[in-house]
């Protein structure tokens, strides 16, 4: 029997296998990302009060990070003052709070399938965001260039076709009228409503993403920092509950899909999701990771429509289609820009290090002397 050869061909699997595993990873999170919408509409649409529902999961969320970023950064802590504690705790009412709390209440008027969609737009926001405030450069005259500004404005307009424009049906699901039904027939108003709402979560969202740049410069512990936003955002949003939720019967939480989606979302998604997408980005670059982003799309409307009943219409898939083209054109751009500029910075240091070698005039004319003495 050849040992050798099996060993070899075993090898080689297992080096596949490791080459393979930040794409497994990141199909992985797509998965997750797809669960935790359908199970976030099914607990919204059984009657959770969203501010209710926020609380929890933020709880849930400090509880399974705050033993990681104890131990994170233990011997050498960054330092932490009282300004900066203020920094962290308005970002995180102002940002993840409100942003929550802006999502789960627009969710109640909008199908699952609609804010995945919605947060496929968040590149194009922080991107345009950027360019306001001039931390992102912008050239129209380069295709790169060309390419971020056309998938923006793809990405944004295929959020507004979805939004806006429902078209025939492509799949007719099962809708009922009842206030707690998953398959909800939704008023136009209603839909405009939940739709703003959504696109205003993720605004938020882009906005607290722009932010954290400057405050990991003076708080350099990912973890930590994620923990005390977490930590601050479910105390405002456990105020904010309380005071438009004073009825006891609204915290409830029976052995229900209530309870497994807190649990769902706090753990798998803050914490595994999170600590997945890292990981990917140190070994493959964030490109990598977020061109993974629509399969989350595609995934919820699938399965809205097949296990939840949802309606398709051709609308819906035009601006899909539409925020998928922008998405992938946008990030395209993105690459080429980080390409070039790593291209350029290479390419800096290669000549300062030929004029650094280089002898001087001198130096050069008592080279030549030694040579004729030779």
């Amino acid at each position: 029997m050849n040992y050798k050869g099996s060993s070899s061909v075993i090898i080689k699997c297992t080096m596949g296998m490791k080459n393979q595993m930040p794409l497994i990873a990141m199909v992985v999170t797509q998965f997750i990302y797809t669960a935790m919408f359908l199970l976030s509409k099914a607990t919204i649409s059984a009657g959770t009060k969203a501010s209710v529902f926020v609380a929890y999961r933020q709880a849930i969320a400090t509880l399974a990070l705050a033993p990681f970023a104890y131990f994170s950064h233990r011997k050498t802590p960054p330092r932490l003052t009282l300004c900066l504690l203020f920094k962290i705790f308005i970002i995180s009412t102002c940002g993840m709070a409100l942003s929550l709390n802006l999502y789960y209440a627009g969710l109640k008027y909008v199908s699952a399938t609609f804010s995945t969609v919605a947060n496929n737009t968040i590149p194009a926001m922080v991107f345009i965001l950027a360019i306001c405030l001039r931390m992102e450069t912008m050239s129209i005259t380069q295709k790169q260039g060309l390419a971020k500004i056309v998938g923006s404005a793809l990405c944004l307009g295929g959020a507004m076709v979805f939004t806006f424009y429902k078209g025939p049906d492509l799949y007719a699901g099962v809708e009922s009228d009842s206030p707690h039904a998953f398959a909800k027939r939704y008023t136009k108003e209603e839909w405009i409503k939940g739709s703003l709402l959504t696109l205003a979560a993720f605004f938020v969202w882009a906005v607290w993403l722009i932010v954290q740049t400057p405050i990991l410069r003076e708080y350099p512990s990912t973890l930590r920092l994620t923990t005390l936003q977490c930590w601050f955002s479910c105390v405002t949003s456990a105020i904010y509950a309380a005071a438009v939720e004073r009825q006891a019967s609204s915290w409830k939480l029976g052995w229900n899909v209530n309870l497994l989606t807190v649990i769902f979302c706090g753990i798998l998604v803050t914490g595994v999701t999170n600590s997945l997408q890292v990981w990917v980005v140190g070994k493959s670059g964030p490109v990598f990771t977020a061109i993974f982003s629509p399969l989350s799309l595609i995934l919820t409307a699938i399965f809205s429509a097949l296990i939840f009943h949802e309606s398709l219409h051709w609308g819906s898939v035009l601006g899909g289609v539409m925020l998928i083209g922008g998405l992938y054109a946008f990030l395209w751009g993105k690459n080429r820009e980080d390409k070039a500029a790593v291209d350029a910075s290479t390419a800096e240091v290669g000549l300062e290090s030929i004029v650094a070698s280089q002898p001087s005039d001198d130096n050069q004319q008592q080279v030549e002397r030694d040579a004729l003495k030779i």
